[in-house]
């Protein structure tokens, strides 16, 4: 490919074809080596949201949530899977392609957003559960006050994407480096993963937590995303406050990822 379609060395031309081929890179391997393939991105969502869905709408008395209780789920549970996979892979950034890291001339920092790019894409190919549910919902739902509509607030639905990529490169930015820098955080990552799972308002609404946690919770930069997720079937659920500080979060997690990575990337390279 000549230099004029891909741009000079260092120009933003240049990083965005190599952000591209990385990332494109790594669905072709994920998909060409699992005999499911592009089934993987559906699956798992799928199978998360129906066990959810069992245990608290057949096995348990559920008080939490919105109706149709299928469609609050996944409207949570995809965005989370995005999140959950990219920080996972975070981790192991810088240790996994450790000789390209050295070697290549591009930014470091495209070793962070090649990982929420590939997995933003799985996060849009996994939508089509979502859409599924919703017509599933609206032709066998008997019950008008169990019917999803889809509403005005399905606008939002690229805000979140961009706050949760602000979020995510932020993040990368600070957990690449030092994990790179101290192996231990990577297994201590995937603990507070777990954690953060139960802490998100993914089962749950943010009003549903009780006292305190509710105003806790509101500043899981999570929350606010995930509101504006939902907003095209729970309109209802707005919260002017939770969004606003989600957003705040987002860019200053941003900020300071910017400024951990400047911080760590000669060590982290000696490192390597």
């Amino acid at each position: 490919m000549s230099r004029t379609t891909v741009g000079a060395p260092g120009t933003p031309q240049r990083y965005a074809h190599s952000l591209w081929l990385l990332s494109a890179r790594d669905l072709k391997v994920r998909y060409s080596t699992s005999a499911l393939g592009y089934l993987w991105s559906v699956l798992d969502p799928l199978v998360m949201s129906a066990i959810y869905w069992f245990v608290f709408t057949r096995v348990f008395h559920r008080d939490v949530g919105e109706d149709p209780y299928i469609v609050f789920l996944i409207s949570g549970l995809l965005p989370w899977v995005w999140f959950n996979s990219s920080v996972s892979d975070f981790t192991k950034a810088f240790k996994r392609d450790s000789r390209l890291v050295r070697s290549t001339a591009i930014p470091r920092s495209i070793w962070v957003n090649r990982i929420v790019l590939s997995k933003g894409i799985e996060f849009l190919f996994s939508m089509p559960v979502l859409a599924i549910f919703v017509v599933a919902n609206m032709l066998f739902e008997k019950n008008p006050e169990q019917v999803a509509h889809i509403g005005w607030g399905i606008l939002w639905l690229p805000v979140a994407i961009l706050l949760q990529t602000i979020l995510l490169v932020g993040l990368g930015l600070i957990v690449a480096p030092l994990c790179a820098l101290y192996a231990d955080l990577e297994r201590t990552t995937g603990l507070i993963l777990r954690a953060l799972f139960y802490a998100t308002p993914i089962i749950y609404n943010v009003s549903n937590l009780p006292g305190a946690f509710e105003t806790i919770g509101a500043f899981n930069p999570l929350a606010g995303i995930f509101t504006l997720y939902r907003m095209a079937f729970f309109p209802d659920q707005w919260h002017t406050q939770t969004v606003i500080i989600s957003a705040v979060m987002s860019l200053l997690i941003l900020a300071l990822g910017v400024w951990v990575f400047r911080a760590l990337e000669r060590p982290v390279l000696k490192e390597l």
